[in-house]
């Protein structure tokens, strides 16, 4: 897997996705958002990746998958418990999005033949038997290796400003980064509350 890491950039999504995230987390004491980076990965299209979601020193009894897209949707992928049992979301392709316990305190999503559509967040929710649950920051998935543009110059983001256009020889050595940080920020508040809600919804169960 190709992964890249910039420590920078990387501080400031952490620090934007504890800012957003805190106060739905804090409000109840048995859930836990963990500090970690959020990793970016550039898998060739059409590769297979697969993110891991390591329980750590919890004891996980199951786990719940969530993808942010780059449009600010959030869409809940499903869930995986210890026996390997899966249950899918809706109209997630269980052909390509394959979700699997690995080893004894790890679980895993495989993504198939991925494309650009797949671009976007992937988080992990753990879950212990005793209700405790951790949320992992994720990994950002920007398929189709480090693009020579700015991958942000076609989309139109909204964080309380407009991100319109960029101009088209805008090198991401040039600067990109840091377009890619603010309109991410957006990303990490929309996915806190799908998971906030996704998690009330099987809590119930």
């Amino acid at each position: 897997t190709d992964t890249q890491r910039r420590p920078d950039k990387m501080f400031f999504l952490s620090l934007a996705w504890l800012l957003l995230t805190g106060p739905l987390w804090t409000s109840d004491l048995k859930q836990k958002l963990l500090e970690e980076e959020v990793s970016v990965r550039y898998p060739k299209i059409p590769s297979s990746e697969t993110i891991d979601c390591d329980c750590g020193n919890m004891a996980c009894d199951l786990v719940f998958w969530f993808h942010s897209d780059m449009s600010s949707k959030v869409h809940f992928l499903g869930k995986c418990n210890n026996a390997d049992r899966t249950l899918y979301g809706v109209n997630v392709d269980k052909t390509r999005f394959k979700l699997s316990k690995r080893g004894s305190k790890s679980f895993a999503l495989r993504i198939i033949n991925v494309t650009k559509e797949d671009r976007g967040i992937y988080s992990c929710v753990l879950k212990e038997k005793n209700l405790n649950e951790v949320w992992k920051p994720g990994t950002l998935l920007l398929p189709g290796g480090l693009y020579s543009k700015c991958f942000l110059s076609q989309l139109n983001i909204r964080l309380n400003v407009k991100f319109s256009k960029y101009p088209s020889d805008f090198e991401e050595a040039g600067g990109c980064g840091s377009m890619i940080l603010w309109p991410l920020v957006g990303l990490l508040g929309g996915l806190a509350l799908a998971v906030l809600c996704t998690l009330r919804y099987f809590s119930r169960e």
